[in-house]
């Protein structure tokens, strides 16, 4: 973030877990975000749900039945940025152990993504995907941990972190580990 660059966060915990992460590690991974672009002031939300509030949100909002790992809500663009982000805590848990990756990193890569999200990207096509996944690939490896796209050994396939809807690679994956995304 650029020195004169603000960050304004509301952090809410509405399930119980049996890891969650610090208000200092979101807060970190926001700002690596942020700082990536031209955005001078965020007011975000960041909330911490379970399951059936995943679910919902996910089927209200997207029209998709499930519950998803991140959901990201823009409300005003850069360089004064507002959104909500709903990390699903539970899905995030069960896709870190089933593929090999601490809750912390793929913690980060969901926080790290969905901010990208609400500060413009997408991934809608292959050439928006890969140049956003490149993003993501730097900012976490400036904060020291591993390429979320490769698979760890033993896991069946990489991480295909998708906000707004799965890829092949991440399907397989589910359906494989019996995921309830």
């Amino acid at each position: 973030m650029a020195a004169s660059s603000t960050l304004s966060l509301a952090l809410r915990c509405a399930v119980r877990s049996p890891w969650r992460p610090s208000r200092a590690q979101i807060l970190r991974w926001l700002r690596v975000a942020i700082a990536a672009s031209d955005c001078r002031h965020a007011e975000l939300g960041v909330r911490l749900v379970g399951s059936e509030e995943g679910r919902a949100l996910n089927r209200d909002y997207r029209g998709r039945d499930h519950a998803t790992n991140v959901l990201a809500f823009a409300y005003s663009p850069p360089p004064a940025m507002s959104g909500d982000l709903v990390i699903c805590l539970p899905v995030l848990l069960q896709e870190a152990a089933a593929q090999g990756k601490s809750p912390v990193a793929h913690c980060a890569h969901l926080i790290i993504h969905g901010c990208l999200h609400l500060l413009g990207h997408d991934h809608e096509t292959e050439a928006q995907a890969e140049a956003m996944e490149a993003l993501e690939r730097r900012l976490l490896a400036g904060l020291g941990l591993p390429d979320p796209y490769r698979s760890a050994p033993g896991s069946p396939v990489a991480n295909a972190v998708m906000a707004d809807g799965p890829t092949p690679s991440s399907l397989v994956a589910r359906r494989s580990d019996a995921m309830t995304r």
